[in-house]
This record gives C-alpha cells, structure tokens and sequence, in this order.
C-alpha cells in the first residue's frame, strides 16, 4: 500500500511506503524512478549555514519516516549520492553525517548498522515535534481569541539584526569582520551597548526561478475569471 505525504511541497516530496509483515508495519520512502536529485548545488550562492543543513535535515527526515534500519541505510546512501552529484565535497558530507549520528547519539547505526539503536533513534525522531508542529499547536490551543497573528510581538532592546546581502565573492569573511569591528568601535568595555547581542542575518539574491516563475493567482481571482 502506497499513502502520499501529506507534507507536500512542489509536489517532490517522497511517498511513504506501508506494508504488513506478519502484522507489524514497516514505513519506508518511495522514489519515482523519473526523479532526479534536486538539491541546492554546493556552488550556489548561499550562506554556508544552509548547505551544511541539509545532509542533516535529509537524514532527519528519513529517520523520521524509515521504520527498518536497512532502508534507513538505503536512503542515506542515496542522500549521499545525491549531495556527490551535486557537487558537494565528499569530506563535507563525511563531516555534517557525522554530525547528524553524533548529536542523535546514533553512531553505532553509521558504523554497524545497530538494530536496537535505530529503533530507538526512529521512535525518538518520530515523536519529535517539528517546528512546524510546534507553532500548530500553540494555535490549536486556542485559535480564536488568541491567533498567532494577533498576538503582539516583544520588543527585546537588548537584540539586534542587522541584515546585508550575501555574495560569495565578496561578503563570505564579513560576519567575521562585522564582529570584530562592532566589539572594537561600539561594544568596548564599560560601553552602552556592551550587553547588545547582534545576529547577523543575511539576504540572498533572487534566483532566476524568482525572476522568470509568477506565483499562480488565488483560486478566486481565477474563478471569477473563469464565469466572465
């Protein structure tokens, strides 16, 4: 039995696969042989924050959905495959699946493939709210006197974002340099702003997806086009 995820997002998110073995069930991912491996390149021009978390939310994700340890493995060399074809260093890769089974305490499935502490890394993965789910939930709790929307947002003056626009080339040693220059003119010792915390956050280009994609309009908009 195939049921389709109801997560969906452009329609390239896998299915999960169910089948009945001897009245257990047994979740895995199912891949259309058509599609092809659409991660963001390594050379894009991106933070590189974004690039090391994606073998990890990857790996997160089939964790989360793979119930058997062996096509846990399956998906994660296919992962591993996908960042290779998309120009990812092999020691980058290495690196940041080290780091998923590290901080999961799971390196023994990396190493041995270990039943029993897949078992426990699924269930744990599993029943982990999502951020996504997080935020549903203080919404559910009570959804009209209180909505997210509405509700005032806290103005901490001890907080800063600065934002800038983040170019390979030119911006790559700038948090660095931003840092050491705000620590050296504005944060010294015994200064007001001392107790500032500044996060730097930054802007991406526009993608030529952006550029030349126009969202499709609202249902309504084409609905009423539809009756004139």
């Amino acid at each position: 039995m195939q049921f389709g995820n109801t997560r969906r997002k452009r329609g390239r998110d896998p299915m999960k696969i169910l089948t009945n073995e001897n009245g257990q069930l047994r979740t895995s991912i199912y891949h259309k042989l058509t599609t092809e491996p659409d991660i963001l390149p390594y050379t894009s021009d991106h933070p590189h924050h974004i690039h090391r978390n994606i073998p990890y939310e990857a790996l997160l994700r089939a964790a989360r959905i793979c119930s058997n340890v062996d096509d846990f493995n399956s998906e994660r060399i296919r992962i591993d495959m996908s960042l290779l074809l998309n120009k990812y260093p092999p020691n980058f890769i290495s690196k940041h699946f080290n780091r998923f089974f590290r901080l999961n305490n799971a390196m023994p499935v990396l190493n041995q493939l270990d039943e029993n502490v897949y078992h426990h890394l699924y269930h744990t993965l599993l029943h982990q709210p999502t951020r996504h789910e997080k935020k549903l939930n203080t919404m559910i709790q009570n959804p009209i006197e209180k909505p997210s929307v509405l509700q005032p947002k806290i103005w901490n003056n001890d907080l800063m974002y600065p934002r800038y626009l983040f170019n390979t080339n030119l911006t790559s040693n700038f948090p660095k340099q931003f840092y050491k220059w705000w620590k050296t003119y504005y944060a010294f010792p015994a200064s007001p702003l001392q107790t500032i915390k500044v996060t730097i956050v930054t802007n991406t280009n526009r993608t030529l997806e952006s550029y030349s994609i126009k969202k499709k309009p609202p249902r309504d908009i084409l609905t009423k086009m539809e009756r004139v």
